[in-house]
This record gives C-alpha cells, structure tokens and sequence, in this order.
C-alpha cells in the first residue's frame, strides 16, 4: 500500500513534483560544477598565474644586494659570488620538478656600448632565452621566454648560441639603434636582433645570450641570480614553519607538499652555495586570488542551494495543502504523525534522487565546459562527488520539505476532510 501511494502522488501531482524536481535539479546542477571546478582549480590558477613570470629567485649565499640606477649595475664586478651554470639542470632533479615551469639564469655586467666619447655605460644581462637543456634522459627548453611572458621583442628573438642582442627600447631611442643594426659592446662587435620593452629596467639596457655576458665579465659558467617559476599551493600554517623544528613526520608533510618555501629549500639543496627565497608579493597575490576565488564558487553554491531549497519549500507547501483531505482521510483511519510523515519524507526523498541524478550529470557537462572555455582544459569528475552531491540533494530537499510536512502531521482530520485545514 505504501509504494501504491507514493506512485499515486507522483502520478496525480506530475506538475507539482516535476517543478519541484527542476528546482533540485539547478541547485544541484550548480553545486556539482563548483564543487568540480574549486576542487580541480588549483593546478590550474597556479598554470595561469604561472603566465605572469617568476615567484622564486635563487641567489648565492654570499651575494650582496644588486643596486641599478638608470640601467646602470652599480655593484662591481667582483663582488660577490656567483653559482654555477652547470648545477642549473639539476633543478629538474628536485622532488617537486614537475611542478617547476621554467627558470631563467641572470648575470648583468657593466658595458659600454659604441665608442669614444660617444659611448654610453649600462648593463649587460645575460639569459638563456629558450634554451634546450639535458638532466639524465630528461629533455627540457627553459628560459626568460617562459618566465618573464610579459617581455616584448620588436624583431627577432637572439639565438641562445648566437652573439645577437636584444636592445632596450629607451636605450635604442637614446642611441639611434634599430633591429638588424651591428653594435659595439665592451669593443665586441655584436648584433641588434630585436627591440625589447618590457617597462622595466630592462628597457635602458641589453639582454644577451648568457655566454657573451660570461665572456665580457670573464668568468665562464658564471650566473648571478635563477629566476624560477613554480606552481605552488598556497600557504598554511605548516608552510611557514621552520623546517629544523619539525618532527620527522611533520617534515616528511612539508616536504612532500609543492609549497613555495619547501620547492625553494629543495632548489637550495640541489645548488650548491645558494640561497632560494619567494619573491614574496607574487606568491602572496597567488594565494590570495585562489582564496577568493574559491570564496565566490562557495558563495554562488550556497545561493544555488539555498533558492533551490526555497523553491522545494513553496512546490512542497502546494502539493501538500491540495492533499489534506488525503492527509485527513489516512488519520481518519488510523495513520500516526510517523506514518504521514514518512509518507512525505519517501516522496521528498525519491525526488531528491532523481533531481540529484538529473542535476549531477548537467553539472558535470557545465563544469567541463567552464574548463575548456576557461582554463582550455578538461576539469576532471571524481567518483567520489557523486554520493556527496546526493547527500547534498537529500539534504536540501528535506531541509526545503521539513516545514511543509511538519504542518501536514498536525492536520486535524475533522477539519482536514471538510477542507478546512
């Protein structure tokens, strides 16, 4: 007799039910491809961020602080130490490799470019800007190309084994130089391959191939400073804790975890004589922007939840108000609060079933689309969001039904079949 009821009010109520169910349905629908897309967003903000250059830089222990004015090194040549070139590749062997992006060894050298009393003094930087390096078997192209994307070259991009030059623009303004032109640098006869801008330093200066700065300053296999671009996640309590007062379980955690101050201890540990620190306000913008970001898809959710909710509520209050005479015929009868109750919860429940059903299949098609036209990526479904996201859709529909049933179990019969509930 049970299930003949609850078949009955689906059969009899096909409108009040079906509005009832889209309402689950959208609500749900949207809570899937949020909760899909902030638990698969990570990776990817930190890819897109990654678009906007480095946030870790790697220097020498020892090194003191570079000081430019007008693109002028003023640091001399000899102070300081450098690291070595050949220990960069090794960054590949890190734990977190595959999350480093890119890095882009710096040496700026103090040059003279032209001749005679016409020369002008600025600096020299030498870079790799796409260069195909080896570790082991590994294969990799790395270089300011990736970790500084916001550079603008008019002209041609140097060749890292080429003795080409990129030209900042104010100072190619200052010297009358164009792409394509020869130039005198330190009594080196260069090429113009391109004009740089990059709103920066950079635009009074010359950015070469890393060994035509090695070769000027005269220290072979010489690197000042590694810019290094890293996905990471952002920051906790446990990533701002002194790896040295750990437990060995808590440091295992931390080290296993791609955060920036753990990716840069590993750079620290796989370059000799280095210092690798965050170049703290990209990494703070990061995490920052995750968080809100993820703040919002919370929000949208709970407001897609909470309006379907309300919407079960006044779907829910009209089926039943129209069946109070059914309700007071079954207390007529002999059926207890418990059983008008279940009656309603069972009903409420099957449509929760079918709404999340419904609504977890539309957002799992929504959610993959905001990562193709969002991201230009796949955002991946985890088996596990499904009986999350029927909890979920029980759970609002009970919550949007509770009011309506409580007022059904109180119907005075009498009144209940004179229609005067």
């Amino acid at each position: 007799m049970f299930p003949r009821l609850v078949y009955e009010s689906f059969r009899r109520q096909t409108r009040r039910k079906l509005l009832a169910g889209v309402a689950i349905t959208l609500g749900v629908a949207v809570a899937t491809a949020m909760i899909a897309v902030a638990t698969d967003i990570g990776d990817k903000i930190n890819r897109e961020l990654r678009t906007y250059g480095a946030n870790l830089i790697v220097t020498p222990q020892e090194d003191t602080l570079d000081v430019e004015i007008g693109g002028v090194n003023l640091k001399p040549p000899s102070d300081g130490t450098f690291l070595n070139e050949a220990d960069l590749p090794k960054i590949r062997g890190t734990f977190w490799h595959h999350n480093i992006v890119g890095f882009s060894p710096m040496l700026p050298v103090n040059v003279h470019v032209g001749m005679g009393a016409t020369a002008n003094e600025t600096t020299l930087v030498g870079t790799y800007f796409n260069k195909l390096l080896t570790f082991g078997k590994d294969e990799f192209t790395t270089g300011v190309r990736i970790t500084h994307p916001w550079w603008r070259v008019q002209g041609a991009w140097p060749d890292d084994n080429s003795r080409n030059v990129l030209l900042g623009e104010r100072l190619a303004t200052k010297i009358g130089v164009k792409a394509g032109d020869p130039i005198v640098v330190s009594g080196r006869q260069l090429l113009v391959s391109g004009i740089l801008s990059t709103g920066a330093t950079q635009d009074d200066q010359l950015v070469a191939p890393l060994p035509v700065a090695q070769e000027i300053l005269g220290k072979p296999g010489a690197v000042r400073r590694v810019y290094v671009s890293a996905m990471t996640k952002p920051e906790d309590a446990l990533a701002r804790r002194d790896p040295r007062t750990m437990t060995p379980e808590m440091y295992d955690r931390w080290y296993c975890s791609p955060y920036v101050q753990s990716i840069a201890y590993q750079l620290q540990e796989v370059i000799p004589h280095s210092h690798a620190e965050q170049i703290r306000q990209v990494a703070q913008n990061e995490g920052t922007i995750l968080s809100r970001i993820k703040g919002l898809m919370l929000l949208v959710t709970l407001a897609a939840l909470f309006a379907s909710a309300l919407a079960v509520s006044a779907a829910m209050a009209t089926a039943i108000f129209e069946r109070r005479q059914e309700v007071g015929l079954m207390k007529a009868l002999g059926a207890g609060n418990l059983a008008v109750a279940a009656l309603f919860f069972a009903e409420a429940f099957l449509l929760a079933m079918i709404g999340g059903t419904v609504g977890f299949t539309a957002g799992s098609l929504l959610a993959r689309q905001i990562g193709r036209s969002i991201f230009n990526s796949q955002i991946s479904i985890e088996p596990v969001l499904f009986p999350i996201i029927l909890t979920i859709a029980v759970f609002v529909t009970f919550a949007g039904s509770a009011a309506a049933i409580r007022r059904a179990v109180k119907f005075d019969p009498v009144f209940a079949l004179r229609g005067e509930a």
